[in-house]
């Protein structure tokens, strides 16, 4: 069952209500909400696990992101975030910053699938910045290949000079920039609210698999 239309209408009542108080209020919609993104949770692990079998023991609700935010350190003061998010990748949530998973965000207007390394720590760069100057190829093959680039190109944010350790003429100098290695399906408002909206995510992040297997050294 894909997102429907009171999902996109709790979550867009909520970008204009953003307050504990109606929140509260409204308590029936965002549980029937968040339900309905657990069915679909479920679907998408099973379709996921027809190539890719670590995330099969995965709980829905253990993928899906709280919808509390945190604004201890924010200067936006919204308790709530305006999306529902979910990681499914085999560790859970606690490992998301040290592995490549597939990530679900659904919110009217700015819906999308990613999947990749978002800012991955030093460890993680380093190890994926070495495998590109060991097998650029390997890569290269993957990011400009047919079933990735039907879906996602190449996206992250970039260092302005080359990183540490790295001559700045280096062959892959402009792949070895990247802060984030990232591939990102936007989607819009009628394809989430479609029947093919499964189907979509499940073939999207299929090809996704080898960019993430890459960064994953597999």
């Amino acid at each position: 069952m894909p997102p429907n239309k009171d999902t996109f209408k709790f979550l867009t009542d909520l970008s204009k209500n953003n307050n504990r108080e109606w929140f509260h209020a409204n308590k029936k919609a965002y549980d029937a909400a968040k339900e309905n993104m657990v069915e679909f949770i479920q679907d998408l692990i099973l379709g996921i696990s027809t190539f890719d079998d670590s995330v099969i023991e995965l709980q829905p609700k253990k993928c899906l992101f709280r919808i509390n935010r945190d604004v201890r350190f924010s200067k936006n003061k919204n308790p709530y975030k305006t999306n529902f998010g979910a990681i499914l990748l085999a560790g859970g949530r606690k490992i998301m910053h040290e592995k490549a998973g597939y990530y679900i965000h659904i919110e009217p207007g700015n819906s999308f699938l990613v999947g990749g390394a978002y800012l991955p720590p030093s460890e993680w760069i380093g190890r994926i910045r070495d495998r590109i100057v060991s097998d650029p190829e390997k890569f290269k093959k993957i990011i400009n290949g047919k079933e990735f680039s039907k879906y996602y190109k190449l996206e992250g944010s970039q260092l302005k000079t080359g990183p540490r350790g790295f001559p700045k003429d280096h062959p892959e100098i402009e792949l070895l920039k990247y802060k984030s290695f990232l591939g990102i399906n936007r989607i819009p408002n009628k394809m989430v609210l479609s029947k093919n909206f499964l189907d979509h995510s499940v073939d999207a992040f299929k090809a996704l698999k080898p960019f993430n297997d890459y960064l994953n050294g597999k």
